[in-house]
């Protein structure tokens, strides 16, 4: 085994669980508000993260678009820092992008020379910054610039990451793990520049975490959608009401309540919202992802979006 790839988690770097592990790269893709349950502040979450960064791996790799670059960009190299994005400063430059329902297509320039054509099955824009920031690390380690193009290419779906549920229903069922206000923007942002037709959301907030994001997520929503259904995700040991009434001040607070439904049991928002989709629309069940369980009232169920999704259009039998 030649390398080891890790979602390194601010917690566990806060709480020094990465100490002893030799680090060749280190890569920031970006900071976003989450985990402030536990951090307090976007400060101390930048200093969790910056804690990898600060062990001067050989490689670093830092996303110039992101509002947080000049933080992670104070932290050395041992050998060589690149950025990325469509910065005109980027060194792996993203100057092309084509959207697709079932993909994306980006032109990138590394060290402003070396043009790279590249194809991948993951869809939306995000997840373009996602792959070139895999292609800058890929070229500092000396991969083959075919071999990367078709590393790209052959790059299957992710569970839980814009998963297609479903398919050859007349519309687009999307599960996606979308948890924080920044991956809902960008979600929906993507969603509105491939769908068709109108873009359907079920979504809520996990318990027991940032309570501050509810509100935000609720405007987000109603301002990037079409029709909502506010439901419950994992309330963990807090009051389920409690965790829809702050998401729903936001959708108020983004005059989006008109067109929201309310209803509390997940399965039944899905039953709801696949059947009101029309031919063209894209209906987007947010948070859980790829997860197999729920916790509801302190008690672990099993559960998953996207066979519940078959469940309900009969693809796929109960347990």
């Amino acid at each position: 085994m030649d390398y080891v790839v890790l979602e390194i988690t601010s917690h566990a770097l806060d709480q020094h669980k990465l100490d002893g592990v030799p680090i060749e790269a280190a890569v920031m893709t970006n900071l976003t508000q989450d985990h402030l349950d536990y951090h307090k502040t976007m400060e101390n979450y930048a200093a969790a993260k910056g804690k990898l960064f600060a062990l001067e791996p050989r490689y670093i790799i830092l996303n110039r678009d992101d509002e947080w670059y000049d933080y992670f960009d104070q932290f050395v190299a041992g050998e060589q820092k690149m950025t990325y994005g469509k910065h005109p400063e980027a060194e792996a430059q993203i100057q092309r992008v084509k959207l697709y329902r079932k993909g994306t297509e980006a032109d990138v320039v590394l060290d402003h020379q070396t043009h790279l054509e590249l194809a991948t099955a993951l869809p939306g824009e995000f997840n373009v910054h996602n792959m070139t920031a895999a292609v800058t690390l890929a070229y500092l380690l000396g991969v083959k610039l075919q071999d990367i193009q078709e590393g790209v290419a052959n790059v299957e779906a992710v569970p839980g990451r814009f998963e297609r549920a479903v398919e050859g229903v007349g519309y687009d069922v999307i599960v996606d793990y979308a948890h924080t206000p920044d991956a809902l923007d960008k979600l929906l942002t993507a969603a509105r520049k491939i769908a068709k037709g109108r873009v359907i959301l079920v979504f809520g907030a996990c318990g027991d975490r940032d309570k501050s994001k509810r509100p935000t997520m609720g405007e987000i929503a109603a301002k990037n959608t079409d029709r909502i259904f506010l439901t419950d995700e994992e309330s963990y040991n807090e009051d389920p009401d409690q965790i829809r009434r702050m998401i729903y001040e936001g959708i108020e607070r983004a005059h989006g309540d008109a067109k929201t439904t309310e209803i509390p049991d997940r399965r039944q928002a899905i039953e709801r919202a696949l059947g009101s989709a029309q031919k063209g629309d894209m209906v987007l069940i947010t948070g859980m992802g790829h997860e197999k369980y729920r916790i509801v009232n302190g008690q672990r169920l099993p559960w998953n979006d996207s066979q519940v999704v078959r469940e309900i259009l009969g693809q796929e039998k109960a347990e």
